[in-house]
């Protein structure tokens, strides 16, 4: 397995408790995020490294860069459907152009004049984005907000063909911790090491509600 892992208590210490934060693991090309599927969509991702067969580029699929909103999300991998885990290795310079596209998901009035520039802007985005309460292993929620982006059209598209770098089926990494959560043993938990994102646009900064972040080294 190419992720790189940390003890979830260590990480724990250094996340921040609250506010919007697009927890993610990272280096100065790449950015990996993670989708879950029924076994024919992901293991034909895994084994050919894009998205084809069953995969239907008609349908808005969501991304999320946090591993335990995904763990969340999925139920650890026990969600029918939601079987294959996959970390997807994606070119971070893509991942910057998804940020800069991506329009609310509902309507915010802080950020739109109206509703109707609202549902133009909507109309001419092929991103979605949504805040939704973080959550710990165990599944309970938190006070700090996770990020996950919905792509649409040309968006979904590039995602599943042009911009992925490589896929892993990390189902099996996922099973072995899943236990962990289980018995309760949050020591021995491993999770993908992860940092805050910075994101370097500000004008994408201040419509995602995110700090100008300077993290430290791994």
């Amino acid at each position: 397995m190419f992720l790189r892992t940390e003890p979830y208590l260590h990480q724990k210490a250094r996340w921040p408790q609250q506010g919007r934060v697009i927890l993610a693991q990272y280096d100065a090309d790449s950015i990996v995020v993670y989708q879950a599927y029924r076994p024919a969509i992901g293991h034909f991702a895994a084994q050919h490294g894009y998205f084809g067969g069953e995969f239907k580029l008609s349908r808005m699929t969501w991304i999320k860069p946090n591993f335990l909103w995904m763990m969340y999300r999925s139920g650890w991998g026990t969600k029918p459907g939601q079987e294959v885990i996959l970390a997807i290795h994606l070119q971070r310079s893509a991942f910057d152009l998804i940020l800069a596209q991506a329009i609310h998901s509902s309507f915010q009035p802080e950020w739109y004049a109206s509703q109707e520039s609202w549902q133009q802007a909507v109309q001419t985005s092929d991103v979605r984005l949504q805040w939704d309460p973080d959550h710990n292993p165990a599944g309970h929620k938190l006070e700090r907000r996770a990020i996950q982006l919905g792509l649409r059209g040309e968006a979904v598209r590039r995602y599943a063909q042009e911009w992925i770098i490589s896929i892993e089926d990390i189902s099996d990494f996922v099973a072995e911790q899943r236990q962990h959560v289980v018995s309760g043993n949050y020591e021995a938990l491993l999770t993908p090491a992860e940092l805050a994102y910075p994101v370097q646009d500000l004008e994408t900064a201040h419509r995602l509600q995110v700090p100008q972040i300077f993290p430290t080294s791994w």
